[in-house]
Formats: structure tokens, sequence, C-alpha cells
């Protein structure tokens, strides 16, 4: 069945002139995959695109160990791409708990036309295969992005990420799942965009700002 799925992921990727292989990242971790020991208990696989790449990079030193806190951010990636990749760098890793951000690069059309339902049917397909191999699933908000300086013809994506935001929150609530709001905790007074404080360009985070998502991450794991 898994293969079947990637054959016909790999034909549709195809009509688009995209390769599976370019498409998805299936190799990016293999090298860190390689190293994370088995059985260490309470371990915790944050997926996601820049954000939480950059926070591997930006956060406090010493935050991911590639041990118990994980790091398996590819920047540029949409949802689409994270599930396909999901059981290789989440399933395969064995944690307690996965931590789910991402969706801003679909609202900024990297991989093409936005869809909300579609990138919150990705999101949902990340918790089932997540509760499916008993892996705790948290579900964080999309960070505040008023601009991407990548795509200036998308200006209307803080009412995006509010809609998207919203639509994760109801979802987290009504199946019990964690939900982490990183928005309102970095959100800038004119409600739409990153503070600028915690950041250079509006939408990733400096070192504040990953240090305001790190205390919020730690108290819900």
């Amino acid at each position: 069945m898994r293969k079947l799925i990637i054959t016909i992921a790999a034909a549709m990727l195809s009509v688009f002139g995209l390769s599976a292989q370019n498409f998805v990242h299936y190799h990016w971790f293999d090298g860190e995959n390689s190293t994370v020991p088995a059985g260490t208990r309470g371990r915790v696989v944050f997926m996601g695109d820049s954000i939480t790449e950059g926070w591997g990079t930006k956060g406090t030193p010493g935050f991911f160990d590639n041990d118990k806190m994980v790091e398996r951010g590819i920047s540029g990636e949409v949802t689409a791409q994270m599930v396909l990749r999901f059981r290789r760098d989440v399933i395969d890793l064995k944690p307690k708990t996965v931590v789910i951000l991402c969706g801003c690069n679909d609202i900024a059309l990297n991989q093409g036309e936005y869809n909300e339902d579609y990138t919150f049917g990705n999101i949902v397909t990340m918790v089932e295969l997540a509760k499916a191999n008993k892996i705790r699933p948290i579900l964080c908000s999309v960070l505040p992005a008023a601009a991407f300086p990548w795509r200036k013809e998308v200006t209307d994506s803080a009412e995006k990420v509010a809609s998207l935001n919203a639509r994760l929150k109801a979802y987290a609530e009504a199946n019990k799942i964690k939900y982490v709001d990183y928005f309102s905790a970095m959100v800038a007074p004119d409600g739409r965009s990153l503070n600028p404080s915690y950041t250079n360009d509006g939408i990733h985070p400096t070192l504040p700002g990953y240090e305001v998502m790190e205390a919020i991450i730690k108290k819900a794991l």
C-alpha cells in the first residue's frame, strides 16, 4: 500500500513537471536520522518549514539535541511535502510527541495556488498519522505574517493566517488535541504582523522570538 501511494503521488507530480525526488526531501535528514538513538523516552520531534529549521540554528543553543528534542524543519516546504516525509522524519524516530508547525508556505504560494481546505487537510493527515502510531500530536498556530518578502503579490496573508489558525484551533478543541498559540504571543500591535522585536524580515523569528516560542512549547510539553 505504501509503495502504491508513493507511485500515485509521483505520477501526479509529473503532471506538473515535478519529480517526486525534487518535490519531497526524503533524504534531507538521512544523516541526522541515522544517529538518533533508539529507546529514548519522551522524544519530541518538531515538524515544520524554515521557521522550525531556523529554530535549530537561531534558537537557544542546546534546545535541540537530535535525541530527545529533534528538529525536522525544511525551508520552503508546504504541508503536502511534509505529509509525504512524515513517516521517515517522524514516525520512524518513534517519538512520544510531534509538534506540528506549518502552513505559512502554503499561504505564500510556494507550490502553487493556496487552498485552505487542502492545507488544513494535510495538517489533519499528519495528526491522524501521529495518532495511528501512538504519537501525541501538538498543533501550533501559524505565526503572524502580514506580507511575504519573496511573494509580494500576496496581499491578504494576514487574513488567511487568521482563518487557518481559527480552523486549527477549533479542530484541536473538538478532538482534544493540544493547541499551541504562538500567534497571540508574537503578533505586533497591529494584530497582523510579526512583532518587529522578534524578527528581521517579518516572517522568521530571531533569538528573542524563539525564546518566546520555547517558553510556550515547554509549558505544552
